[in-house]
């Protein structure tokens, strides 16, 4: 064969090769981009205890620092409105898994009377577990006060690791913590008053002050969450963090912290140094979720949430005006006001939502359900009083005049009882409970909810009271509180100054 031939082919077959190479080269970039596509994306939410709108500096807090959580809002996305599932812990937490507010959820309030959420009822976690998710939650359960050890497993979480119990979340040195059903023991020990309380199957189970601290469980839970990520990072997960602070120790016994670190030389009541301590350390914790995140190259597919269950606590010596911890909201935890329900909320999603955004319209925990429902494409239930965020994610809420599907409502059944409904830039509160005179706020000019606009407005008010009458629908186990002289007498006052102010 003539040398210039045999080069011709050579110089074919070489062209041949370098085509396939690239070609498989490309097929192979195009099966790992679409498979990258078609990974749903993960979603963890971590939830504080009694924090006030006003606790983090990208809410406007001047003298506590909450460093990686700004910077989780300049990275995303700041929700204005946000509000809590309840007043109070146990409610709010159901809400938040279930999707249905106080009017017609199984749990409604706190109680010591054993309760749960209902067998067969749809949660956050049992829908993502259908939809192929590895389902974890570390923390504080107390939903409801239930009999059974392994609740959180039962509806619908893979992996449980944290306080069962409402009681037991405020011992941040027990003797114990659960693992799935089982119990865990700790190094640490109560004293003796407190021993009777130590049989983990007792409903107030694992309650008192340590006299033995060993084992910080704060520290302890959020090790135990970076290991749920580590453990399940090549697939599909949910994660909800629920961390115990800054809620108060035990009854009166203050605020309880490993370490007050760089607040134990401020020259301030002990129970503050300690408030401040607990912000700083779950700043800190948020930030190392992130962190690994980035690390295991996770962020840019996973939706982080930061909220928290309930707002400021008056309770272990601390006092929420110190560090001005509602910000310019009325009320503290179990009332019926902004500062008791409207959370700082923060979402973080890389490359999906738009960085330093902000979200001025209402939201509230409920929605989480309907959320991780459209991400995960899982079909959300029908009956639930849940929107999906993602649209405001996406950036898109603004857009043709959206306004929710669901109600924002709220009931509360401790001390006086009361019901909320939020609709437009209204709010209306009526107390007690479907008998009481209507109060009426415009959201827009009046977050300390000041001026009571009822009988200017009587076809609001009108409108306010058909809404209350709509979504309360009876329970035999949630019973409206009698209300005493004192109560209403209380209330006679909330509705005076309303009126006058």
């Amino acid at each position: 064969m003539p040398y210039a031939v045999r080069v011709l082919k050579g110089n074919i077959l070489m062209k041949t090769i370098i085509c396939r190479i690239a070609v498989a080269m490309l097929l192979g970039s195009m099966a790992s981009l679409a498979t990258a596509q078609e990974r749903k994306p993960n979603v963890v939410v971590i939830l504080a205890e009694d924090l006030g709108y006003g606790d983090l500096g990208c809410f406007g807090q001047t003298t506590l620092k909450t460093p990686r959580l700004d910077e989780m809002a300049k990275e995303g996305m700041r929700f204005t409105q946000f509000y809590a599932g309840n007043s109070v812990s146990a409610p709010s937490r159901s809400t938040l898994l279930t999707g249905k507010h106080a009017g017609r959820a199984a749990i409604r309030g706190d109680s010591e009377t054993p309760i749960a959420i209902p067998a067969g009822q749809t949660t956050v976690a049992s829908l993502l577990r259908r939809a192929g998710y590895a389902t974890g939650y570390v923390g504080k359960w107390g939903v409801g006060t239930p009999e059974k050890l392994s609740d959180p497993n039962d509806v619908g979480f893979d992996h449980f690791f944290g306080y069962v119990n409402a009681r037991h979340s405020r011992n941040p040195y027990p003797e114990f913590l659960i693992r799935n059903g089982a119990v865990v023991p700790l190094k640490n020990e109560v004293g003796a008053e407190w021993k009777k309380w130590q049989d983990p199957k007792l409903p107030l189970a694992g309650q008192g002050v340590a006299v033995k601290k060993v084992d910080y469980a704060p520290d302890l839970l959020v090790d135990d969450a970076l290991r749920f990520i580590r453990e399940n990072q090549k697939k599909p997960f949910f994660l909800l963090l629920a961390l115990n602070a800054p809620q108060a120790s035990g009854e009166k016994k203050g605020v309880d912290v490993s370490n007050l670190g760089k607040f134990a030389g401020q020259d301030w009541p002990e129970a503050e140094k300690a408030f401040a301590a607990l912000i700083h350390n779950f700043d800190r914790d948020t930030g190392r979720v992130l962190d690994l995140l980035k690390e295991l190259k996770l962020d840019t597919n996973t939706l982080v949430i930061f909220t928290s269950a309930t707002g400021p606590n008056p309770e272990g010596g601390h006092r929420p005006e110190f560090f001005q911890s509602t910000g310019k909201h009325r009320g503290n935890i179990g009332e019926p006001y902004e500062g008791s329900i409207r959370m700082p909320t923060i979402a973080w999603w890389p490359d999906t939502i738009k960085p330093g955004t902000e979200e001025f319209l209402q939201w509230y925990a409920g929605d989480l359900i309907a959320t991780v429902a459209e991400l995960s494409g899982a079909t959300l239930p029908a009956g639930l009083d849940s929107d999906s965020l993602v649209p405001a994610l996406r950036g898109n809420s603004g857009k043709d005049q959206w306004r929710r599907r669901s109600p924002l409502y709220w009931e509360g059944y401790e001390g006086q009882s009361w019901q909320i409904v939020r609709f437009g830039k209204w709010k209306a509160i009526r107390s007690p409970m479907l008998t009481g005179e209507i109060l009426l706020y415009d959201m827009s000019n009046d977050r300390a909810e000041k001026n009571n606009y009822a009988i200017r407005r009587p076809d609001l008010a009108k409108h306010a009271a058909n809404l209350f009458n709509k979504h309360h629908e009876p329970d035999a186990n949630w019973k409206i509180p009698i209300q005493s002289v004192f109560n209403q007498l209380q209330i006679n006052e909330w509705q005076r100054i309303g009126m006058q102010l």
